[in-house]
């Protein structure tokens, strides 16, 4: 479980990468609902401790128990959707609420579907591209998956869906079934959406079907759902090159005037560029794509399959859902509802990013220290 490392090994770079981005995060909230800063101060420590002590832990020892990782993931997510445990929230019962305790599992089911296949993958990597065990993972993220998009939550079912990409790309999968999927799925998810959409299908939600219309057609939705990111592109572009100021009091802020709701969330970046400009914005970015970039670094240094796969999955986990997230709030994507990375408030959404995290330390300390080519298979 613990083992001897050289404190060499540990990576302090992503460490200090991701505090920078959870120290910006703690900043914004603090502009967009000062209520909720101290919370998400407490919630940055405890989330600290939580990936210093887990990147101490043995990788290798936390995915011996991927059946029990797959069926607990299972089990929460299934209890969101039982009416006595699950708790609604914006057109979606996504909480699961035990006592005073209220959290979503769907955050942390991204990685708990990381640290299942890196193990299974790991197991079968001989026999990955057959049709047999691909055909298996399939089914094995269909399932959670299905529970996801159930309660019901699209963007989350969709970030599900990149990350199982990583994670097969990650493993060895062959890049001719790559290009054959994506030459199949591409045009078939534009079909569906577009069916979808239409009035009388009940594929999606009424609020998804105007949230994907408002992206297509946002002059017809202008008062309502294109709204919210019609003001985030006025925010972010009024802070031009330097920003109005932290916390700043000019009548003319987007967010002072309350024009944006879920400011705290969702759409936390819109007052990062409000407040700190292009250049508070660009200074996010980079963190991101730093922190994404030092992930795959350390995949690339791994000594097995498995840790190959935690490391780049969750830093496809973060780069991606720090796009969508990002993309919304420019406008250039459908709303979603996606948080930013380390930024938005959110202990379990914060606390699931830091678990990863931590267990790509973990796969930083066991790594090579050779050539990243002489990966050896554990």
């Amino acid at each position: 479980m613990f083992r001897n490392y050289s404190i060499r090994d540990y990576d302090f770079r992503l460490v200090i990468l991701v505090a920078l981005l959870s120290v910006i995060g703690i900043v914004a909230i603090g502009s967009a609902d000062e209520a909720l800063q101290e919370k998400q101060l407490l919630g940055v420590i405890a989330g600290f401790a939580m990936m210093i002590f887990i990147s101490l832990i043995s990788y290798n020892f936390i995915i011996k128990f991927n059946w029990v990782i797959y069926g607990v993931n299972i089990l929460l997510l299934g209890s969101v959707l039982i009416t006595d445990a699950g708790s609604s929230s914006n057109n979606a019962q996504r909480w699961l609420q035990i006592g005073g305790l209220r959290f979503q599992p769907s955050e942390l089911a991204k990685i708990l579907l990381i640290l299942f296949f890196a193990q299974f993958i790991m197991k079968y990597r001989n026999k990955l591209n057959t049709f047999r065990i691909i055909g298996l993972c399939v089914l094995l993220v269909a399932v959670p998956w299905a529970l996801i998009f159930k309660q019901p939550d699209l963007s989350t079912s969709i970030m599900v869906i990149i990350i199982f990409a990583f994670i097969m790309f990650a493993g060895g999968i062959n890049w001719r079934i790559i290009a054959a999927v994506f030459a199949v799925t591409v045009p078939t998810l534009i079909i569906l959406m577009t069916i979808a959409t239409q009035p009388d299908n009940d594929l999606l939600s009424d609020y998804q079907k105007r949230r994907i219309l408002a992206f297509r057609n946002p002059e017809q939705y202008v008062m309502d759902e294109a709204y919210q990111q019609n003001n985030s592109v006025i925010a972010i572009g009024s802070g031009q090159l330097n920003g109005k100021g932290y916390k700043n009091n000019e009548f003319t802020s987007v967010k002072n005037g309350n024009f944006i709701s879920e400011d705290e969330t969702d759409f936390i970046f819109s007052v990062i560029g409000e407040e700190f400009g292009f250049k508070g914005c660009l200074f996010v970015i980079v963190l991101i794509v730093l922190i994404s970039v030092e992930c795959v670094g350390i995949a690339r240094r791994a000594k097995d399959t498995a840790g190959c796969i935690i490391a780049a999955s969750v830093g496809g986990l973060i780069m991606m859902q720090s796009f969508i997230n990002i993309g919304v709030t420019l406008f250039i994507l459908p709303n979603t509802g996606l948080p930013l990375p380390f930024v938005s408030y959110g202990l379990t959404s914060l606390w699931s990013l830091y678990i990863g995290i931590g267990v790509v330390l973990n796969v930083r300390l066991q790594g090579k220290k050779g050539n990243p080519a002489e990966r050896e298979e554990f």
